[in-house]
């Protein structure tokens, strides 16, 4: 007896699709685009030349790592020591803005919002300071994403690039730093256009201490990812030491690993070799990137965020510092350009009284403005 798809099987495998595409639309492009370009470029032992397994187990070790912290209450436990009291409103919105941009610079710009969107949405509530709420996440948002920029670790795009092009430690700072040093005048003078008041800032108890020795665990555990960054450790060592540490100390975790990102990777990867392989369109794109790289990059996180676009567009020039620049500063702009800024605008939209209208109208303004100052610098300079 030969089954049959009924309509609402049909509607059911729909909405299923549809709910997988709101939750993981990048990763969908991405099998797109690679499953479209498996057509012109037939499926053969050289994809696997395509994949960079560095990055992907480096990224795979520091996923893991950050959750390992985050889960057991580093963060929250910074959070607490460094916001709770009797604070001016500028000291209190300045510390909300700094953690995600000097944290960031460690566990990722995407970790950093994750954690402490939810704590200024909190401190905010609690404190009556709601009208500020739109202010402060959207500052939150342009922080991590420029500081994250000032480490090989802070973003997927950096950690990519650091490996894809071979990367001195000296040469990668010397890109960044400048403009990272830049942002963080920026940011402290935004606070000055709040009034001042003093504020008591008073938060729940955490029902669980730090973790201590879980803690000591992770930070050693990211200490040996940084020397695997910096090539001092072979990533391969790293990872089995990685994976061998969570399944002998906290196994949940593999359970709630971003494999949306890595699986993004590859499709990536795949789609980016293929269209390597054929020559108008491998012609057309080094054209394109030899006159303008930095713009290019930049303009191409806008569409299709700044870690695809350094995937894609970095198989086709040698301008490793116009590639690293054009995603980072590229992740101002839309609220796609950099996927930690969708983290944020979720966040906002769970809070009460959210208006996604206002949050979009001032993130844009915001963004677009640091986004044209930055590239203009960058350009010139």
């Amino acid at each position: 007896m030969t089954a049959q798809i009924t309509t609402k099987d049909q509607k059911n495998i729909l909405t299923g699709f549809l709910q997988f595409l709101k939750k993981e639309p990048v990763l969908t492009v991405s099998a797109i685009c690679a499953l479209v370009s498996a057509f012109f470029v037939l499926p053969s032992p050289a994809y696997v030349d395509y994949i960079d397994f560095r990055t992907l187990a480096l990224l795979f070790c520091l996923m893991s790592v950050v959750a390992g912290l985050q889960r057991n209450g580093l963060f929250s436990w910074l959070a607490q020591k460094m916001l709770s009291g009797k604070k001016q409103r500028r000291t209190l919105f300045l510390l909300l803005i700094l953690l995600p941009f000097f944290s960031s610079m460690l566990v990722t710009n995407d970790v950093a919002l994750i954690t402490f969107v939810p704590f200024a949405v909190l401190i905010l509530t609690l404190t009556g300071q709601q009208n500020y709420m739109i202010f402060v996440i959207v500052m939150q948002t342009v922080a991590a994403n420029l500081g994250s920029m000032a480490t090989p670790v802070g973003n997927p795009q950096n950690l990519y690039l650091y490996s894809r092009y071979g990367l001195s430690a000296g040469g990668f700072f010397a890109a960044v730093l400048p403009y990272a040093l830049l942002a963080l005048p920026l940011l402290i003078v935004s606070v000055f256009f709040c009034p001042k008041e003093e504020i008591s800032v008073s938060l729940p108890e955490e029902k669980e201490d730090i973790k201590k020795d879980r803690v000591v665990l992770y930070l050693i555990l990211f200490v040996l990812c940084l020397l695997s960054v910096f090539h001092v450790l072979h990533y391969g060592i790293l990872l089995a030491i990685v994976c061998i540490a969570l399944f002998a100390a906290d196994r949940s975790l593999y359970r709630t690993m971003d494999y949306g990102l890595l699986l993004t990777f590859v499709c990536f990867f795949i789609f980016s070799g293929n269209l390597g392989a054929i020559d108008s369109i491998k012609t057309f794109l080094q054209n394109l990137l030899e006159k303008q790289p930095l713009l290019t990059s930049a303009l191409a996180s806008q569409v299709i965020s700044n870690v695809p676009a350094a995937v894609l567009l970095s198989a086709f020039t040698a301008d490793w510092k116009a590639m690293l620049l054009g995603t980072d500063l590229g992740g101002l702009g839309t609220p796609i350009a950099s996927l930690a800024s969708l983290i944020s605008l979720r966040l906002y939209m769970k809070s009460e009284g959210a208006s996604v209208g206002k949050f979009l109208g001032f993130f844009s303004v915001v963004n677009f403005a640091g986004l044209v100052l930055f590239l203009a610098i960058a350009m010139i300079f």
